[in-house]
């Protein structure tokens, strides 16, 4: 006995220094719901909660109780029951209205009646006998969010002695796209491989899927699309089908729908036929035949993603059919269903365009009003590509009869991928507050994407997943926090990043008052800080071929124009810059008057979109008092500046982040810092050939020459194959 006790002493103290050893790896994400540190806090809330009390008993109800009991009793660190019915102390009354008599009675009828379709009430009540915290909505998944809410408020160590809370999402459809292809590799993915093992599915399971869907559901995010918009029309396969069927099943206990992507030639690729036309009898009965069959697997199905006629995806332009026509054509055949079509709108022409941030305008605008009613155009933030910067895309606001959806990058294909910190809710905020002057003055996006500008029922926001198999879900810790802010802005598009970065920093890292202000900080400024040291003045896609790694202003052989850099800064001996005025491309007249007269003038052009919209002489002086080319000169190194001042930031509050995690931010930070100074030397090295002007003698010189810049290559840069 003795030696068995000695042996169980060893294994304990081993397991032990194994955890200590491990540390926090930010697995946990958000949710960690560890003990509050501060013992005023914990003894007010333990004083508030002592039960936790179900009133009903569902898929979703029992995924409620689970995360409340679960992040209560971690939260309080002592066991709160989950009660079989309300006790005379304070605790915690979860309920359906019209299920639930408790509730009913519990809020007011005038609140009640304000409660929309996955919106909730929390607040605390005496009407119920005892001075309860109420969670109350209209459906299951309106509970699940107010539950996820109030813990939100617990861990940010909120007040909730008068707790009076009542919000409904202003988005409908809140979705992130993944881009994961079957064969497990992730396109433009930065965090390791894809989540999703098709090989596996549908008999294995793994835990990660049901942690995927509550940081999901956690931050109101209600549907994602699994597969890749570069479709594989081998998903429509019945055994793949499952294998969908087997994630649907996880993701519904967290009220989050799965949606597929549509490859368009299907029909051609998985049923035999001859050809895909939207309009032809036989192809739609292929898919009226293949939406039935997912519905039956998949009861709540959310429906189609599509990519067509875009970068050599097959669509209904092959058959001198629209884009409408094919939307259509599958939104027919999920109507019965209540399935919807996010029809992207990232098309360009196989011919060279006079300038590609055009096409989208001129291919659906015209299609206004003639999209089926479950038919969403999803539209990119900017007309490009996801650039570090973009003017807002021309389309919002451009078809008042038709819902547009809008798209955000989460991963950072132009952003520093998976070694930057770039904090991306800035990015986000300034598209989403920018106006578009549509329907006068305060057309702001936001209004335009959640449907109040149009009055439009259907809406949405999607966001293209930064998530893989590193184990912390992101790769790069900090990207979780655009994770996390994409879901935040998605529910309510006019929250503040500043105060969702300090919700992401208490939550993730540290309550202490210097810790939180600090990772807020190094999040507000990062994005800025990103475009200074990439593409400042309104510069855009100057980044390496394919891969999209590191500086490249000097691509030029690319099998299309439109693919290069040259295409876009457009440099030569006379200045710098895109003119997309009337003397140019005149993609300017895209936009409503009073947002053009913004730009339309050089000298009133605001500076971040300078070179997006005009052609700018070298020696011209700026606002700032500068010469173009010293103004270039000096963003390049503020940017280099800051990101060593991120560096000192972040070493700044080390006594407050465990060992792991702070050492993994560091040495991100220091990749970062090395490649900001390499993206100065590189492009300033480039763009001095044409300015034939010195690079002021305040900023380092470039170490070696632009032929030794662009003779590097690396391979191992994600999406690359590794090579001599």
């Amino acid at each position: 006995m003795r030696i068995q006790h000695l042996l169980f002493s060893v294994v304990l103290v081993l397991g032990i220094f194994s955890i200590n050893l491990h540390g926090e790896d930010g697995y946990r994400l958000w949710l960690r719901y560890d003990k509050i540190e501060k013992d005023e806090t914990r003894e007010k809330y333990s004083n508030q909660i002592n039960q936790i009390y179900i009133d009903g008993e569902s898929l979703i109800l029992n995924t409620v109780a689970k995360e409340l009991v679960r992040g209560i009793s971690g939260l309080l660190d002592r066991n709160i029951p989950l009660g079989k019915k309300p006790v005379s102390t304070p605790g915690i009354i979860v309920g359906v209205l019209g299920q639930s008599a408790i509730i009913d009675h519990a809020i007011p009828k005038a609140e009640a009646e304000k409660l929309g379709p996955e919106g909730f009430a929390i607040f605390k009540t005496k009407r119920t006998g005892e001075n309860h915290i109420i969670i109350a909505a209209k459906d299951e998944k309106g509970v699940l969010y107010g539950a996820f809410h109030l813990l939100r408020l617990l861990q940010s160590g909120v007040e909730i002695e008068a707790l009076q809370v009542l919000e409904n999402p202003k988005v409908k459809l809140r979705l992130l796209n993944h881009w994961d292809n079957l064969d497990g590799t992730v396109e433009r993915g930065y965090a390791g491989f894809s989540i999703w093992n098709w090989h596996q599915l549908p008999q294995y399971v793994d835990r990660r899927y049901v942690d995927y869907a509550r940081a999901n559901a956690s931050i109101g995010i209600n549907g994602a699309a699994v597969t890749n918009v570069n479709a594989n029309a081998l998903v429509f396969r019945p055994d793949y089908l499952k294998k969908a069927a087997a994630l649907a099943d996880v993701f519904r206990a967290y009220g989050v729908k799965l949606y597929l992507t549509a490859r368009f030639s299907a029909p051609i690729e998985a049923g035999g036929l001859e050809t895909a036309d939207p309009l032809d009898p036989a192809v739609q009965d292929w898919w009226k035949n293949k939406v039935n069959e997912i519905y039956e697997l998949i009861p709540d199905f959310g429906g189609f993603l599509v990519k067509a006629n875009s970068e050599g995806q097959p669509g209904p332009q092959q058959y001198g059919r629209n884009h409408a026509d094919g939307a259509n054509m599958l939104a027919d055949a999920l109507a019965p269903h209540g399935g919807i079509v996010m029809w992207r709108a990232f098309v360009y022409s196989n011919e060279e365009p006079e300038d590609r941030a055009k096409q989208a305008y001129n291919e659906f605008v015209p299609l206004d009003g003639q999209f089926r009613e479950n038919v969403l155009i999803q539209v990119k933030n900017g007309p490009i590509d996801f650039q570090p910067r973009e003017a807002i895309h021309p389309m919002f606001g451009a078809m008042p009869k038709t819902p547009l959806m809008m798209e955000f990058q989460i991963t950072k294909e132009y952003l520093g991928q998976g070694t930057h910190l770039v904090g991306l809710s800035n990015m986000y905020e300034e598209v989403l507050q920018t106006d578009t002057y549509a329907r006068g003055e305060g057309s702001t996006v936001a209004k335009v994407i959640d449907g109040s500008l149009d009055g439009h029922a259907l809406s949405g926001m999607a966001g293209v997943s930064n998530i893989g198999t590193a184990r912390n879900w992101t790769g790069n810790l900090f990207g979780q926090a655009d994770w996390y802010a994409f879901g935040r802005l998605a529910w309510n598009p006019y929250l503040s990043s500043d105060e969702i970065f300090k919700e992401w920093a208490k939550m993730t890292f540290s309550h202490h008052p210097l810790a939180v202000k600090t990772i807020a900080d190094m999040l507000g400024s990062s994005h800025e800080t990103c475009v200074r040291y990439m593409t400042p003045l309104g510069l855009h896609h100057i980044m390496g071929p394919g891969h999209h790694y590191g500086p490249g202003p000097w691509v030029s052989d690319m099998p299309r124009a439109d693919w290069t850099s040259v295409y876009y800064h457009r440099a030569d001996k006379e200045g710098l810059g895109f003119d997309r005025t009337a003397s140019g491309s005149d993609a300017l007249s895209q936009y409503f008057p009073d947002f053009r007269h913004q730009f339309e003038n050089i000298d009133e052009c605001p500076l971040p979109f300078l070179l997006w919209f005009h052609h700018v002489p070298w020696n011209y002086k700026l606002s700032t008092g500068n010469s173009l080319w010293k103004e270039l000169c000096t963003q390049y190194q503020q940017g280099v500046i800051e990101v060593g001042q991120l560096k000192g930031k972040w070493k700044s509050i080390e006594a407050f982040i465990d060992q792991e995690r702070f050492d993994h931010v560091r040495m991100h930070l220091e990749i970062q810092e090395r490649e900001a100074q390499w993206w100065r030397n590189a492009c300033l090295s480039y763009f001095q050939q044409f300015s034939n002007m010195e690079i002021p003698a305040s900023i380092p010189q470039p170490e070696h020459g632009v032929e030794y810049y662009k003779t590097l290559i690396y391979p191992y840069a994600p999406g690359i194959r590794p090579r001599w």
